[in-house]
């Protein structure tokens, strides 16, 4: 049985939100009205930032608003989208009159929510541009009616590059062109070997047995594509790595920026080991790891698990992800 240290299931979100904001109140400010965070000394004459989504993916996106990244972050219950007046409320906030940018995991209830908060933006004379995170290769299909790659932990890439480019005074325009280059270009695939709990819950959202994983899941609990055998953590990279490699098309020669990321339930010694094979497996096939980002970035509550990003990275992308950033979960 999985046991949570709540107060109540009603409080879970307003409650972390307040101690996010008390845990780092030199960079953050938690609008209790309409759920969303700021940054604790508001940006100006730059184009805003504004992500977010369900709750459950945390430092996701949350507690990535800072300097060099997101301006406002929209916080959802779990795995439920924020509603289009907290995202329309949240948008105006990011607005130092230069127009906001959106980003937005591809997931129904926010691409709807976030369209309308840009529609109702554009009413208060705020300019908006939406940027679709699908990086999911395990739900890449040629189903035309399907909705498409989920947006996972790609958006961590894009909300640095995009942020990085706005600090520098970039215009509406450039970064809007530079987040969704970023997002087309990158790819994760994830797995686990046991699922989250929802926050109240005594049950997993699925069940595994001892010798197999799931392949594919989604951040917010999904099943995967299909199950698998447990094994070493060699091979377990390897199931993700080999994938991205062939749909990015990379080659010997090639530069990637390459993300480890956790879904919340495993071990820095676990990710460390995976970090390991995931730099091998690409060094023997001639691609270099220009950059990387290790830990937990974007879970889904306490699955154990973990996921990979490749993005290629050429200068024009190295240079924006070194530039600086300060917030709580990223900073350098």
């Amino acid at each position: 049985m999985r046991r949570h240290i709540i107060n109540s299931t009603d409080a879970v979100i307003s409650e972390a939100l307040e101690g996010l904001t008390l845990a780092h109140p030199n960079l953050l400010r938690y609008n209790a009205e309409h759920g969303f965070i700021t940054r604790a000394a508001p940006a100006r004459d730059k184009v805003g930032l504004v992500s977010g989504g369900g709750s459950g993916h945390e430092p996701l996106h949350v507690g990535l608003v800072g300097v060099g990244m997101l301006d406002v972050a929209v916080a959802g219950a779990v795995f439920a989208s924020p509603t289009a007046l907290q995202v329309h409320e949240g948008t105006i906030a990011a607005d130092s009159g230069r127009g906001v940018v959106q980003i937005v995991k591809n997931y129904t209830g926010d691409v709807l929510n976030f369209t309308i908060a840009g529609e109702l933006a554009g009413d208060h004379d705020v300019q908006t541009e939406m940027v679709l995170v699908d990086d999911d290769l395990a739900t890449d299909t040629s189903d035309p009616d399907a909705p498409g790659r989920r947006g996972t932990t790609a958006t961590v890439i894009v909300e640095k590059v995009a942020g990085a480019l706005a600090e520098r005074g970039g215009d509406l325009r450039q970064v809007t062109t530079i987040a969704r280059r970023t997002a087309r270009h990158s790819r994760t695939m994830s797995l686990a070997l046991a699922a989250g709990t929802h926050p109240g819950s005594d049950d997993p959202q699925f069940d595994l047995d001892a010798g197999e994983i799931e392949l594919g899941v989604g951040i917010h609990g999904e099943r995967g594509v299909r199950r698998a055998a447990f094994a070493p953590a060699d091979e377990l990279a390897a199931s993700l790595v080999e994938p991205l490699v062939e749909d990015l098309g990379l080659r010997r020669g090639a530069a990637v920026l390459a993300v480890v990321n956790g879904l919340g339930g495993e071990t820095p010694i676990e990710l460390a080991i995976v970090t390991r094979a995931v730099h091998r497996l690409l060094a023997d096939r001639g691609i270099t790891v220009r950059r990387n980002l290790v830990g937990d970035y974007v879970t889904s509550l306490d699955m154990h698990g973990f996921s990979v990003t490749l993005t290629p990275a050429d200068d024009e992308l190295t240079d924006l992800w070194d530039a600086p950033v300060r917030t709580p979960a990223l900073t350098w």
